[in-house]
């Protein structure tokens, strides 16, 4: 009875292990720059079969919550990073750490936008991902300048995603430039919004 119990248990962790290698992977691979992986680059790079990828995430909703979680995971240390300091040096902290996780972002959000419309999941977590870049300005800036308003309105555009993906992308320019860009338009929102 113990003997087959414990052969649940090591079955059950081996596919924990797995579950969260093939994620890994997948994550990996976008992040590489394949849009699509197929099951068998995912395999090969999780070190596993491709039939362990189907038994694991027998429908692709499981995988892209999966993936999900896994930039979520990924990204935390980053969120968790406080800012402190006057409005200026926040803004200026903000615009840098965003720079680095929609880098970071950049592959794996354009597979999750390229399959939103008909992926549930993907679609709740764009929404997630919106809801809490807001809430993590609103936190940052908590005490400097009132949580609600144009201001914040503002701002949560202007440190956007979208915004970052435009400067990057259609308009070919750097990390260097693009923070440059952000930086300036969030300290000239703010100097016109709160001496008006």
């Amino acid at each position: 009875m113990i003997e087959a119990a414990e052969k649940r248990d090591g079955r059950r962790e081996r596919a924990v292990a797995s579950r969260a290698r093939i994620l890994a992977a997948m994550a990996d691979l976008i992040q590489a720059g394949e849009i699509q992986p197929s099951a068998e680059a995912v395999a090969t790079r999780a070190g596993v079969g491709v039939r362990t990828v189907f038994r694991l995430f027998n429908d692709v909703e499981g995988l892209h919550r999966g993936l999900q979680e896994t930039m979520d995971e990924r990204l935390a240390p980053i969120y968790a990073e406080p800012v402190h300091g006057s409005l200026v040096e926040r803004l200026d902290q903000l615009v840098a750490r965003r720079a680095v996780v929609f880098e970071q972002l950049a592959r794996p959000k354009a597979f999750a936008d390229a399959n939103r419309a008909r992926s549930p999941s993907l679609a709740a977590g764009h929404q997630a991902f919106v809801r809490r870049q807001r809430e993590l300005l609103q936190h940052h800036l908590d005490g400097v300048i009132p949580a609600s308003g144009e201001v914040i309105e503002a701002l949560d555009l202007t440190l956007s995603f979208e915004v970052w993906r435009r400067l990057r992308e259609d308009q070919n320019l750097s990390v260097a430039q693009a923070q440059q860009i952000v930086r300036g338009m969030a300290r000239a929102i703010v100097a016109a919004m709160t001496s008006a």
